[in-house]
């Protein structure tokens, strides 16, 4: 039951080492020549308004206070733990001791 099973051998007729053949470079002709891209001088440059600045401003504000609660609910969650485990060890520890007494 736990023999390992190997496959049948290989069957296939031995043949001789083939000879390497000498290597020839041939040069590189590209099939078309590439297509030129457009110019970047016609695309506008992003201008910033008071009012985009404000967005930008308010959405990393909101970024980091959302960032902010979530650190500190794993902070607390990390805490709440810490303290109900040494809860759970003072009072096995004031069962043994009264066992023992």
């Amino acid at each position: 039951m736990f023999t390992p099973k190997y496959p049948p051998q290989d069957t296939a007729p031995n043949t001789a080492p083939t000879v390497p053949t000498a290597y020839s470079p041939v040069p590189y002709v590209p099939a078309h020549t590439p297509v030129p891209s457009a110019p970047s001088a016609n695309r506008p440059a992003v201008q910033l308004t008071a009012g985009s600045t404000l967005a930008m401003v308010a959405g990393g504000g909101a970024v980091v206070l959302v960032v902010g609660a979530v650190l500190v609910s794993m902070l607390l969650a990390v805490a709440v733990t810490a303290a109900s485990v040494a809860v759970c060890a003072v009072v096995l520890r004031s069962i043994l001791k009264e066992n023992k007494a």
